[in-house]
């Protein structure tokens, strides 16, 4: 959530970067918040007069009765009782703008980094790094969802046939290359400094709110509504939601966590041959990088996870690409989205496998995540990025290592799985 008092003090900056995530009426907007604001601190001086009175008056009524002025005593009395009833008014007014300028800045997406560049669709984002080569397959290479139906390592039939389409179930060789994804993953990242979290995948209202799936993307997440829960559509929402309403100790900073959890998402809408085989699931696997930094060392912080993500693929030998994502494809929390998408070679095309963001103060707005400096509180920045996303990776892999004898696997991979060979 945008602070207050950053609006009031940057009008025009904040509806610039408003109308560069081309977000609908961003002045009407933020006239909204202004006017709204207003009000309620004209709404706050009057009700402080009308409480600064009651008290001065409070303390006159006993010296008058002590006097003996009791009529003078009961006018004061009636009095106090006026301006008690105007201020219980004036209080549930306060209250009111208080929730009426809360529920307007909610909707107020983050505002986009001075290097993000302009566009509206993912066609207009910047390619700006791409290693490894994309390899070059007989005519007689398959997609993924061919290739996994003739080694049978994961059957899409028997997972829509207990829950629905979307849901796949891994078999054999295909189980173990995920467990050994999983745990390079994770292997990887605790080498980098990072510490293991085994989250819930089921989270409160707080919490979806707090690092803004909630109410942003309400509708692509599976509501369990008996006990009001969300399924997690990434383990970056409970792990950052652990410090929410948190003053971290400066001394615990940066606070450096990685977690392994399956993430559900119900991609509503979505349809077509990109949507085919592991390109799009409603339950998927993800090991997720998150960290939370003062605010000068964020974006270093960003470098590094970028950093780290480069390595993973460079190790699994994957062609890949960076898009910096445009103002108009960015996510709602985002300052600075960095995307990262493996080649897959018998489908022809890039495949997102990792999205690397700042969300700046944003998140830490919403979760009240803090810590002091020079005895005054001060907003922290979080971050997350994919480390990685496994079901794209796994169809990049199965696909441009297919071989006549079989599908080879990543040579880091191979302690991991136990064989080196999906044949």
């Amino acid at each position: 959530m945008l602070q207050l008092n950053y609006i009031k003090e940057n009008k025009q900056a904040t509806i610039d970067g408003l109308k560069r995530k081309y977000f609908k009426n961003a002045e009407e907007t933020i006239e909204t918040v202004l006017d709204i604001d207003q009000k309620r601190r004209e709404t706050q001086a009057e009700l402080d007069t009308s409480l600064a009175k009651s008290n001065a008056l409070a303390k006159e009524i006993g010296g008058l009765m002590k006097a003996g002025k009791k009529e003078e005593a009961e006018a004061a009395k009636a009095q106090t009782a006026e301006l008690k009833a105007q201020s219980k008014v004036l209080e549930d007014s306060l209250k009111g703008f208080e929730v009426e300028l809360y529920d307007v800045l909610v909707t107020i997406p983050n505002l986009p980094h001075a290097s993000v560049p302009e566009g509206r669709t993912p066609e207009e984002n910047v390619n700006i790094f791409e290693e490894g080569e994309i390899p070059t397959l007989p005519d007689s290479a398959l997609p993924h969802w061919d290739l996994i139906k003739q080694y049978n390592i994961i059957d899409f039939d028997l997972g829509n046939k207990i829950t629905g389409a979307g849901f796949p179930i891994y078999k054999g060789k295909g189980a173990r290359i995920q467990r050994a994804m999983i745990n390079f993953f994770l292997d990887e990242a605790l080498a980098a400094g990072y510490g293991e979290i085994q989250p819930p995948i089921l989270i409160n209202k707080d919490s979806g709110f707090g690092t803004g799936q909630l109410p942003d993307k309400e509708g692509q997440m599976y509501h369990a509504t008996a006990d009001d829960l969300y399924l997690i559509p990434t383990a970056e929402v409970p792990i950052t939601n652990i410090y929410r309403d948190v003053i971290v100790a400066e001394s615990d900073l940066p606070i450096k966590n990685v977690g392994y959890t399956p993430c559900f998402r119900r991609e509503a809408g979505s349809w077509g041959a990109h949507v085919r085989g592991l390109n799009r699931l409603h339950q998927f696997d993800k090991v997720e990088i998150v960290q939370i930094r003062k605010p000068e060392e964020s974006y270093q912080a960003l470098e590094e996870m970028v950093e780290h993500v480069k390595g993973l693929l460079n190790k699994l030998e994957l062609p890949y690409r960076i898009l910096r994502l445009c103002g108009g494809d960015m996510g709602f929390t985002s300052a600075l989205t960095f995307d990262f998408e493996v080649y897959s070679a018998a489908q022809k095309r890039w495949l997102e496998c990792s999205s690397v963001s700042n969300f700046e103060a944003y998140q830490a707005n919403r979760l009240k995540l803090r810590y002091k400096v020079d005895g005054k509180t001060q907003l922290l920045h979080t971050l997350n990025g994919s480390a990685l996303a496994l079901p794209r990776i796994l169809a990049a892999i199965l696909e441009n290592n297919q071989t006549p004898d079989g599908i080879r696997i990543p040579k880091a991979l191979v302690p991991y799985c136990g064989f080196d060979m999906i044949s």
